[in-house]
């Protein structure tokens, strides 16, 4: 076993590291501090990592500018200076690259952030940009600890639970671009469970008791993920079971910043200045570092922002605004507006063409997408776990709370909030005590596949004039199907195709729990489709376009990844569809 167990947050805003020395005799969860790039030339410890790419250009800055004790690509800064630099020169930032990670309307793998900069900027890929953080946060480690270099230990890193599989895949192509080549994927409403569950001790048995729902209201930088765990009776035990998860939604402190962006635009425009569309990025990265300041600074009532001068590569002749303590109100009004349990989110309206870009959530509503989730499993929570940076915000906490409160059926209900985290390295720590849990010490969540998968099967029918032949779903993973478990489709056999092109379209579903292995949906309409699958299959010489009897069986990884495989029948051949991660925009 490693001397060490690390859990890593990499989060959309910020990323930090949790561990654990396994050689002591009572190993607790350690928070670890990460050298980066502070000012150019100064390089320093802090205890999170903004999870920013700066792509400096050509004598912008001296070679030297962002050497660390570790050998890095020059030019390139990841961190605080880049924080703080980079709303200076946005075409060079890039940020929210977790957020393009699961994005199936781009190929994720191709040069494409900062989005829309232009030529002159060199870009990176979502997973490049994915790691170069993770990069960073081993050659820091490593720099720590010579004699157990990050690749060696036992490593587990967070996504959100509304990932799919083709994005938790991506995170681990990243990962091992990083240099780390086995990483075991851990859901972060999970890790933040075990963040508080580590805080507690034995205590959190004296919490909590049978029939409790824990609702981990997840909003951070760039996501707003909702999971449920139960409270559950193992043999006179109490046990936890992780029972649902929400959709990905593309809401969080970006928009917050957005929304605060445009009210300090507006006393702009008031006084006759006029941004444009880089200025208007600046500016809202700028109100990031404003929010928070008048969050931690109770009695400011306002903070200055500055927006650089335009031109690309100007930086003098900067303008500046500021944030009011009064426009806080609209974070609280207008993302967590006081709703009944039937509220629903406003749909988007679809144009015939719209603009690429990350497909962010049409209502800016979190307590609208709190009910909607809340309303499609059927339960009621009884106690919340808050996670995430937005949720920091006390009157915010405040407000969710008093929301559900207000759909509870009986005044009588006492809607327990569960504390004692920090919400900065929360998923972190829980990451690194989950290794702990793992190696029998602690209770764990059980939990597998946060949806269910389906194929899509092609229908024999007869041909219909302007007609496509429907497509049906076939189960192939359960939700719920827990890591390194396999299983096969009983009874149903299909043609596969081989030796030519061909593409197998996948979905999925976080709401059917109860759909086993071998359903066959004839609908498919309710299914969320991910990005298909483009390949040829071997074939044997001269059998090019032929169609072979198979049968399916699938397998979730021990790292929390999905394989689907063909088996010939009686033959000794077998084919692994795996995902094809340049999708079709």
């Amino acid at each position: 076993m490693s001397a060490y167990i690390i859990g890593i947050d990499l989060g959309t805003t910020n990323s930090a590291i949790g561990f654990v020395d396994t050689r002591l005799t009572n190993p607790t969860v350690q928070a670890f501090a990460v050298e980066q790039t502070v000012a150019p030339g100064l390089r320093e410890p802090r205890p999170t990592l903004p999870s920013v790419l700066y792509l400096a250009g050509e004598g912008e800055f001296a070679a030297d500018a962002f050497a660390l004790s570790w050998p890095s690509p020059p030019r390139r800064a990841v961190g605080e200076f880049a924080r703080v630099h980079g709303p200076k020169v946005p075409i060079r930032l890039v940020s929210s690259a977790k957020s393009w990670l699961c994005h199936a309307g781009v190929d994720r793998t191709a040069p494409l952030l900062p989005w829309q900069a232009p030529d002159e900027v060199g870009k990176v890929s979502p997973v490049e940009a994915s790691a170069a953080y993770l990069g960073q946060l081993r050659g820091a480690w490593d720099t720590a600890h010579p004699d157990a270099p990050m690749a060696q230990q036992d490593i587990f890193l967070t996504v959100p639970a509304s990932f799919d599989a083709v994005a938790r895949d991506l995170t681990v192509r990243a990962a091992a671009q990083a240099g780390l080549p086995q990483v075991t994927l851990l859901e972060e409403p999970q890790a933040a469970f075990y963040s508080w569950l580590a805080a507690q001790g034995e205590g959190w048995r004296k919490q909590l008791e049978v029939g409790d729902v824990v609702l981990v209201c997840d909003v951070g930088g760039g996501t707003t993920d909702f999971s449920l765990i139960a409270v559950t009776d193992d043999g006179g035990h109490l046990a936890l079971e992780r029972i649902a998860v929400g959709d990905h939604i593309l809401l969080g402190g970006d928009n917050m910043d957005l929304a605060l962006a445009y009210a300090a635009r507006a006393r702009l425009q008031a006084t006759g200045v006029q941004l444009d569309n880089w200025q208007l990025a600046s500016l809202t990265l700028a109100c990031r570092a404003a929010k928070e300041d008048l969050v931690e600074h109770p009695d400011k009532a306002s903070a200055t922002v500055t927006i650089p001068g335009r031109g690309s590569k100007l930086i003098g002749g900067s303008l500046q605004g500021e944030v009011l303590r009064d426009d806080l109100g609209i974070l609280l009004d207008g993302f967590f507006p006081l709703v009944g349990p039937e509220a629903r989110p406003a749909k988007e309206r679809r144009g015939g063409l719209r603009e690429l870009g990350l497909p962010f959530a049409a209502d800016a509503a979190v307590t609208k997408h709190l009910a909607a989730f809340l309303g499609a499993q059927g339960r009621r929570p009884t106690c919340v776990l808050f996670n995430g940076g937005v949720m920091k915000g006390r009157v915010l906490r405040q407000r969710v709370l008093e929301t559900l409160d207000s759909w509870s059926d009986s005044p009588d209900d006492d809607l327990k909030a569960l504390g004692g985290t920090d919400l900065d390295l929360a998923v972190a720590h829980g990451a690194a005590y989950y290794g702990l849990v793992r190696r029998g010490r602690g209770v764990r969540i059980r939990g597998g596949t946060a949806r269910s998968y389906y194929i899509g099967i092609e229908s024999a029918q007869l041909a219909v004039p302007g007609m496509t032949p429907p497509m049906k779903a076939l189960c192939v993973a359960p939700f719920g199907m827990e890591e390194g478990t396999e299983t096969a489709l009983p009874g149903r056999e299909l043609g596969l195709i081989v030796g030519e092109p061909v593409e197998f379209r996948f979905l999925s579903s976080t709401t059917r729990r109860d759909d086993k292995p071998g359903v066959l949906l004839d609908d498919a309409a309710e299914l969320t489709e991910l990005a298909p699958v483009s390949t040829s299959l071997a074939a044997e010489e001269g059998a090019a376009g032929s169609e072979v009897p198979v049968t399916l069986r699938a397998r979730v990884t021990e790292v929390g990844t999905l394989e689907l495989w063909c088996d010939e029948r009686g033959g000794g051949r077998h084919w692994k569809l795996e995902y094809n991660v340049r999708d079709a925009g």
